[in-house]
């Protein structure tokens, strides 16, 4: 999966939270376009056109990935981290959550990304007692969404803000028609996560 752009840029320099600019190319969300929906915290996972699962795999700093490795875009020529995918194997201990979650599902499930989460993951914040997988782009914030062209619903750094500050979500992923994403993360803003609230966009 490839990186994804942030809406706001970050504040390198100081407490690293973003500011109110946001980075080029992200306009669109600004403007009303795409859908928004809700971004998981726990571990992006492949299900690829052959119906494999595969887990994230970062080949850091030049190291040469395993094989079977599938890229998902070529080496950042900075840092040298090259994100991609490698198959999970049922007799591999580091991937028995995802095999729980794989065995859970009653139908073959669509080729596409997908987030793992559970009582092993990321410290479990949504309480799940088991392990599943959320494809990505699947759980869509209606009170955000805009469903008419013709009535868009524009957002700013403060409303941004505040909706994350409401709402116990991680944060936010906008989908655009044309494959695009833009994401946003309460922590981006220094609001903590998980919370104990009670309000749920889902």
């Amino acid at each position: 999966m490839q990186k994804i752009m942030s809406l706001f840029q970050r504040d390198y320099t100081g407490n690293r939270q973003v500011r109110d600019e946001v980075v080029p190319g992200a306009e669109w969300v600004i403007n009303g376009e795409g859908m928004a929906t809700e971004k998981f915290d726990g571990t992006c996972c492949l299900i690829h056109e052959d119906g494999r699962l595969y887990r994230r795999y970062d080949a850091k700093e030049g190291k040469s990935p395993p094989r079977g490795f599938i890229a998902a875009q070529d080496p950042d020529p900075v840092t040298g981290h090259w994100p991609g995918w490698i198959g999970v194997k049922a007799d591999d201990p580091a991937d028995a959550w995802h095999m729980e979650a794989m065995a859970r599902e009653p139908f073959p499930l669509i080729p596409g990304t997908y987030e793992l989460v559970g009582p092993k993951i990321q410290k479990n914040p949504y309480n799940f007692n088991s392990h599943r997988l959320i494809k990505h782009g699947s759980h869509f914030l209606p009170n955000l969404s805009r469903e008419l062209p013709k009535n868009p619903r524009t957002y700013t750094f403060e409303s941004v803000k505040e909706l994350l500050t409401t709402y116990n979500i991680e944060g936010i992923v906008w989908h655009h028609p044309d494959g695009r994403m833009v994401k946003i993360k309460a922590k981006d803003f220094g609001i903590k996560w998980p919370r104990d609230l009670q309000k749920s966009l889902r």
